[in-house]
């Protein structure tokens, strides 16, 4: 292992503080711009809206099948490499869509976009933080997320300031460089050339313990794909679903942009406060109020107040549940093969982020006055919450020391920071 893999706090800092930016720039233009720059590229294109978010989630579901294939390479000592490689390859993803001239040189532009997400977005990133970081792995996941919640606040006006400018290609061909010219040098950066894996020599399960493993992580993987599923719907439906409830469009997008603050504040509270509780009662308390949140969005019509403690709640939530995604599993499965592991989670969630606004969209003709849908994201969040509790229910530590601290252990209980 070399001298690199484990950080003195302060180095790691560093190295936290370059990987963050590079997911400011990789979520705010692989995944945020679209929202701001979509009309102008659906109108330019002669496309509609079907056609332009089917491409786009096309490349989510590019992404998620390509999430566990970087995972093991991540395992195997390339992290470096792989986030690297990402950053260009968003920037050959960018200059496609900058330059398209149709439907299908559009789609090859989403397409490589989705392989880009797979190798840049938290999950890498997050493997590349628990073979960098041992001990303070949870705590560098919080820093690193307080980052990421930047993403849309930067990106979002930026993009529009630069379409209404110059056009929505100039506004792509500006992030393109972004990669090539900022991701690339601080990935290279910030994690160390000749970083080792996390495959490692492990005792056996026995075939009990294996089994239980199985089902641990199938219930995890439900819940955070349902949770996925309605974070995706809330991003695309919010603020049709807050004016359908009574609150003028000004006061709908105050309250949609109240969530990003309160994903920063969920996650501040959480650095702070939270170091001393296990992890999974950290993503515990997320599901629990994804679900109040949504209720509170059930009750806001007519009901101004609700509407906006929704927001609040609902930010909050989201906020921690980003952590709870890097850092429960290695918390209840271990490091063995975590890149892997991180892969295999983020595949149906990124194949239910990718349907959640096209399922949505097909009830509301249904559900004109926005009513019922409320209600249905409410029995969403209830069956997210249950099914981590199956996970947690199912989970059978393999030691007596499993799951408690910090610190992830090694095979032979040692503190894998402490070496």
């Amino acid at each position: 292992m070399s001298a690199d893999a484990r950080e003195p706090a302060s180095r790691l800092g560093a190295r936290i503080t370059a990987l963050g930016i590079a997911q400011i720039i990789s979520w705010g233009t692989l995944f945020y711009a679209i929202a701001v720059l979509g009309a102008a590229m659906r109108a330019e294109l002669g496309l509609n809206d079907a056609f332009l978010f089917g491409a786009y989630s096309t490349g989510l579901f590019v992404s998620g099948a390509a999430s566990p294939a970087v995972g093991r390479w991540i395992d195997r000592g390339h992290a470096r490499l792989a986030l690297s490689a990402g950053s260009v390859l968003a920037a050959v993803a960018l200059a496609l869509l900058a330059t398209a001239q149709g439907p299908w040189s559009l789609s090859a532009g989403f397409v490589v976009s989705g392989a880009a997400m797979a190798l840049t977005l938290y999950d890498p990133a997050f493997a590349a933080l628990h073979v960098m970081s041992g001990g303070f792995y949870r705590r560098a996941v919080t820093a690193l997320t307080l980052f990421g919640g930047f993403a849309s606040t930067v990106f979002w006006p930026l993009a529009l300031a630069l379409q209404q400018a110059y056009d929505w290609r100039v506004a792509l061909g500006v992030f393109a460089l972004l990669h090539l010219v900022v991701c690339v040098p601080l990935h290279l950066a910030a994690i160390p050339s000749g970083t080792p894996g996390t495959i490692e020599a492990t005792p056996r399960a026995s075939a009990g313990a294996a089994s239980g493993e199985r089902a641990t992580f199938a219930w995890l993987a439900a819940a955070l794909a349902v949770a996925a599923f309605i974070a995706a719907a809330v991003s695309a439906h919010a603020i049709g679903i807050l004016t359908a409830a009574g609150l003028t469009a000004a006061e709908a997008v105050f309250a949609g942009a109240l969530i990003g603050p309160m994903q920063v504040a969920g996650r501040i509270v959480e650095f702070t406060a939270g170091r001393n509780v296990q992890a999974r009662t950290v993503g515990a308390i997320a599901f629990v109020l994804m679900a109040l949140s949504l209720l509170l969005l059930a009750l806001a019509h007519g009901v101004r107040a609700a509407a906006f403690a929704f927001a609040i709640v609902y930010g909050a939530s989201n906020g921690v549940m980003t952590i709870a995604r890097g850092t429960v599993p290695a918390e209840l499965f271990g490091r063995r093969d975590f890149g892997a592991l991180l892969g295999r989670l983020a595949r149906p969630q990124l194949v239910a982020r990718a349907v959640a606004p096209v399922t949505l969209a097909l009830v509301f003709p249904f559900d004109p006055a926005r009513t019922l849908t409320p209600w249905l994201m409410v029995v969403l969040g209830v069956l997210a919450l249950g099914a981590y509790r199956q996970a947690l229910t199912r989970h059978k530590p393999s030691s007596p020391d499993s799951g408690k601290g910090d610190a992830p252990r090694d095979e032979r209980g040692a503190s894998v920071g402490q070496r």
